[in-house]
């Protein structure tokens, strides 16, 4: 267990470099509810897997002396994405609709150090979303309940942020500044990584002048000027792949997207947007120093709130599947974690000609 502790805190502190997650969120013309995102790592294989957790089951946090804090047991039934190790669940939902994710905020945030006098309050940021998952169905119940516990870093370099979700619609995100956790009511629903998410909002004034469709033509002197292509409207929006120009082109997709009949097809939509953040891994390193992964962008996932739905694709296989928590007795299911991929292969359809 302390060899496993040291490789996930090794992991975490290389974070820094790598972590370059979207997330969006839609809703159906049914009024079904999605939040979607994408999960990037530019090291290595992040040995991700899909998790169950059954009502009853206990945890005890991890902490940064490694003799455990927090122990909470699931009061509901979760499904979860998880990274590193299964109790790093970076996205899931619960049987009563709460979802939750975490997304990289290096620089920006900061918890209180780890604090002896504070063992059975203190929770790992890495297993906050676990521990909001099994406790709570509401945006209002986390709110309520942040109190009960003390966030710390498994690492210092390796701090996150979150987005909270419930079948309502609303969507919060939780940032812990000096120790203190502020929410933000997130009615844009965008979130990507830092600087904080007011300062996001405040950017997108830099954007006003784009909008969907043709830019008009106009006169320059005795020249007239027309678009080289369809899509001029949007001339200025922001293509790299830092969180600000992520943030600006999501929230302009997700605003400018026609809204669909189902979640089904809301979630499709989801992975449609998606595909516009993916991540090639050579851009983040040297020359001839990237690792051996087909891309930075490691899983796509989307929630269907309203239904109790995760889908996802991985960089290896992009044929999307789901776990529908419909399908689960929670009540008698054994806790249990599986890879997201039965073998790391994208299954190829060839189409024969007769």
């Amino acid at each position: 267990m302390k060899k496993l502790f040291l490789f996930a805190a090794a992991v975490c502190a290389s974070l820094q470099t790598g972590m370059a997650c979207t997330g969006i969120s839609l809703f159906a013309a049914d009024s079904s509810y999605v939040q979607a995102r994408t999960i990037e790592w530019a090291q290595s294989a992040l040995e991700s897997r899909y998790v169950i957790i059954p009502r009853g089951h206990s945890f005890t946090s991890q902490t940064a002396d490694g003799k455990g804090g927090k122990t909470f047991t699931a009061r509901y039934g979760v499904a979860g994405l998880s990274v590193v190790r299964p109790e790093f669940i970076a996205e899931g939902i619960n049987e009563a609709g709460l979802s939750a994710g975490l997304f990289f905020f290096p620089g920006y945030g900061g918890y209180l150090p780890f604090d002896e006098k504070h063992r059975h309050h203190s929770l790992a940021d890495l297993q906050v979303v676990q521990w909001m998952l099994c406790n709570f169905a509401t945006v209002d119940e986390v709110i309520a309940g942040i109190g009960q516990i003390r966030v710390t870093g498994l690492v210092p370099e390796a701090v996150v942020h979150w987005r909270i979700g419930d079948r309502s619609g609303r969507q919060v995100v939780l940032e812990i500044k000096n120790g203190i956790p502020e929410f933000h009511e997130n009615t844009v629903g965008v979130l990507t990584n830092a600087p904080g998410f007011e300062w996001h909002l405040a950017n997108l004034k830099n954007y006003v002048n784009l909008h969907p469709g043709d830019a008009p033509g106009m006169r320059l002197g005795s020249v007239t000027l027309r678009p080289l292509g369809s899509g001029s409207g949007m001339l200025g929006l922001p293509g790299d792949a830092t969180p600000p120009s992520r943030f600006v082109r999501a929230a302009f997709y997700r605003a400018t997207a026609p809204q669909r009949a189902t979640a089904t097809e809301t979630v499709m939509q989801c992975f449609h947007l998606l595909d516009n953040f993916n991540v090639p891994v050579g851009i983040e390193h040297p020359e001839g120093k990237a690792p051996d992964i087909p891309s930075a962008t490691q899983w796509t996932s989307a929630i269907d709130l309203t239904h109790g739905k995760i889908y996802y694709h991985t960089a290896y296989n992009r044929d999307i599947r789901c776990i529908s928590l419909e399908e689960i007795d929670f009540g008698t299911v054994k806790y249990q974690f599986h890879p997201m991929d039965d073998s790391q292969v994208q299954p190829l359809k060839q189409i024969r000609i007769e």
